[in-house]
């Protein structure tokens, strides 16, 4: 009777103990989790905002884009605002809705940036050969009307 009394009584002290040690154990699982997504997080937005920048220096239109940015931009720093208070639960959340916005940023930069580059091209391939075709236009035009003018002249000066 006295073993189960003892045995009895050492259940109920290691449930009590348990509760002070499972949650620091979970809690540093949970923080390192929280660190490696918000690491992530931050190299997935500095990646996006140099697509950005690229598409945005090649001329592309950047506004729908740039919007995204901002809101993940915004979902990053409430992560590392929420893991400096010790929140990792939110951390995570955060860290994860921003990388949510971002999939698929990298390619849609690249694809503005591509189709701006293209768009320049046959914007410079348009306006060399309008250009080039409206200057052997007017020469031409030039050279039928001397023509007509001079036999005109010399009609009417040997009359």
């Amino acid at each position: 009777m006295s073993i189960l009394k003892f045995s009895s009584v050492l259940i109920v002290l290691l449930i009590f103990a348990s509760q002070f040690f499972v949650p620091m154990a979970v809690a540093e699982i949970s923080e390192d989790q929280a660190a490696s997504a918000l690491a992530t997080t931050k190299e997935s937005v500095t990646s996006a905002y140099q697509a950005l920048s690229k598409a945005e220096e090649s001329g592309a239109n950047v506004s729908s884009l740039l919007t995204r940015l901002n809101e993940a931009g915004w979902l990053l720093v409430r992560a590392d605002i929420a893991y400096k208070l010790g929140d990792f639960d939110s951390t995570l959340e955060f860290a994860t809705q921003s990388q949510e916005k971002l999939n698929g940023f990298v390619a849609d930069a690249d694809a503005l940036r591509e189709n701006a580059i293209l768009e320049h091209y046959w914007d410079f391939t348009v306006n060399i050969v309008g250009s080039i075709t409206g200057a052997i236009g007017v020469i031409c035009c030039s050279l039928i009307v001397w023509f007509f003018l001079k036999r005109r002249y010399e009609k009417v000066g040997s009359v």
